[in-house]
């Protein structure tokens, strides 16, 4: 008995090999899915070794099937993909050979119902044979390739239109688990009219949300390399069946529409509905092309930051709670980064965190500080990182708080304004004379005429030495009108003293 399972065994491994080759060059798909077979270890044990020239592929250090009766119960599995696929193109064969044909649709159409949104229609053959299972095999073309079935003869797709659109669809008519493919039909939407390089590009935009889970949408773009400065770009977005147009707009140099807000939309982050942007613009130059890209919300939502972050200190233990942003995401969407920076030591780190607390041994001796942002996890599709929090701090040696910061900068400031004032202000007296007219000298009279005469011409000329040639012939005269004035109370007295 051993040895009859042992001969179907080496005939089973001349089979196999024999049907591989032959499916090898008729079928290339089909032998690529039967060397994908991953369910099972025919793929990993049994087909390495029966037919190694065919398969380059790993074969596991401690394979379980090594008896004969293993090795053909393996072979029985592996060839059923075989058998089955022939007993399909063999049904196939029987309905071609009874004369049933199947007949492509008619009448099919694409239709933009929306922005980036596009209507399939078609209907079925008048003259396909009514007794038959009929699907559908619709392809997308561009401006992605996507592939699907259905039994309806309408569908919808969401696409991006600028470049514009094509899909082709066939007929399926299944008979007992085989099917047989019609012709295929082709339908095209023109892209639509304006010249190259004149559509936006670099558009980005992001979507914030307050603690009511309203959703407000920033955009920003850069106007294209060949739009004339006259260029006038308008943004639209829809979400659902809501389309609405920016109404408040930032402008660049040439007063060209760069950037739109939207305070309040109808954005959930929460669903997985696209939101679709749509810029086109005018120009009395040229026809500026539009422009169109689909987001995904949960990827372009700014995360809001943590609420409520604590600190607290036991010891040498720091401890960090704080709460989830807000959102309409669950808790365990969310992850988080910590910043910690040692103040004393100028050291910092930064620690990624998926819980809701930390703690952290540290030097209780130093001043620290420790800031948080929030993010989505992968799995529920990343957005951008929040902002980050605003600094705690915990330990000695506490630093300048932005309070202090803020006076000393308001402290420097008035001593500048101060120190400016008082030089402008002596530059000016100065220039103008203004000390020596508003704080004239007082003379002091001498009992000697010479002494007075010298005294007054030092201190006339130390106090005016800067003034101009008109104001020096001025003091010499007042002090030529004051020695005649004195030397004639001098001979008065004297002729009085004579007399």
């Amino acid at each position: 008995m051993r040895t009859s399972i042992h001969t179907w065994v080496k005939w089973a491994e001349e089979t196999w090999c024999t049907v591989i080759d032959m499916c090898c060059q008729t079928s290339p798909v089909w032998c690529s899915a039967l060397s994908n077979v991953d369910n099972s270890c025919v793929r990993a044990c049994v087909l390495p070794q029966l037919c190694a020239d065919h398969w380059h592929s790993r074969s596991p250090a401690n394979c379980p099937m090594t008896t004969d009766s293993d090795k053909a119960m393996a072979i029985v599995m592996s060839i059923f993909p075989v058998l089955l696929w022939r007993m399909m193109a063999f049904q196939a064969n029987l309905l071609q050979a009874k004369g049933i044909q199947v007949l492509p649709p008619v009448n099919f159409t694409l239709t933009v119902t929306a922005l980036a949104e596009v209507l399939l229609q078609w209907k079925p053959n008048p003259d396909q044979e009514k007794n038959y299972t009929v699907e559908y095999n619709v392809e997308i073309l561009t401006p992605e390739p996507e592939p699907y079935e259905t039994k309806k003869t309408c569908s919808t797709r969401t696409a991006v239109l600028h470049n514009g659109f094509s899909a082709r669809i066939r007929t399926l008519l299944l008979y007992n688990n085989s099917q047989i493919e019609s012709n295929w039909v082709t339908a095209k939407l023109q892209a639509p009219p304006g010249a190259v390089e004149t559509s936006v590009t670099n558009l980005s935009c992001v979507i914030y949300t307050d603690i009511n889970n309203t959703a407000s949408l920033h955009c920003t773009w850069l106007a294209g390399k060949e739009a004339p400065e006259d260029t006038k770009y308008f943004l639209f977005y829809r979400y659902n069946s809501y389309t609405e147009e920016c109404q408040e707009y930032s402008k660049d140099k040439w007063e060209r529409n760069i950037g739109c807000r939207f305070s309040n939309t109808y954005i959930k982050t929460s669903e997985a509905d696209e939101v679709i942007i749509h810029i086109n613009g005018s120009s009395k130059y040229t026809a500026i092309k539009p422009f169109e890209q689909l987001f995904n919300p949960n990827a372009i939502e700014k995360v809001n930051p943590p609420r409520n972050v604590t600190v607290s200190l036991k010891q040498n233990n720091l401890l960090i709670t704080w709460e989830m942003p807000v959102s309409s995401f669950i808790e365990d969407c969310f992850e988080y980064q910590l910043y910690i920076y040692n103040w004393k030591m100028d050291y910092k780190q930064i620690l990624e965190i998926e819980l809701n607390s930390f703690s952290l041994s540290i030097d209780d001796t130093c001043r620290y500080s420790v800031q948080i942002r929030a993010n989505h996890q992968s799995w529920c599709t990343e957005g951008f990182w929040s902002n980050w929090t605003e600094p705690l701090y915990i330990g000695k040696n506490q630093p300048r708080t932005p309070v202090d910061s803020k006076a000393y900068t308001v402290l420097i400031a008035l001593i500048v304004f101060v120190c400016s004032t008082a030089l402008l202000t002596a530059i000016i007296c100065r220039k103008y004379h203004l000390w020596s007219r508003l704080f004239p000298p007082i003379p002091t009279p001498q009992n000697s005429l010479k002494n007075l005469f010298l005294n007054k011409s030092y201190q006339r000329a130390r106090t005016f030495t800067s003034e101009t040639e008109t104001e020096i012939g001025s003091c010499l005269e007042d002090l030529g009108s004051y020695v005649e004035d004195l030397s004639s109370d001098v001979l008065e007295d004297s002729c009085n003293m004579n007399d």
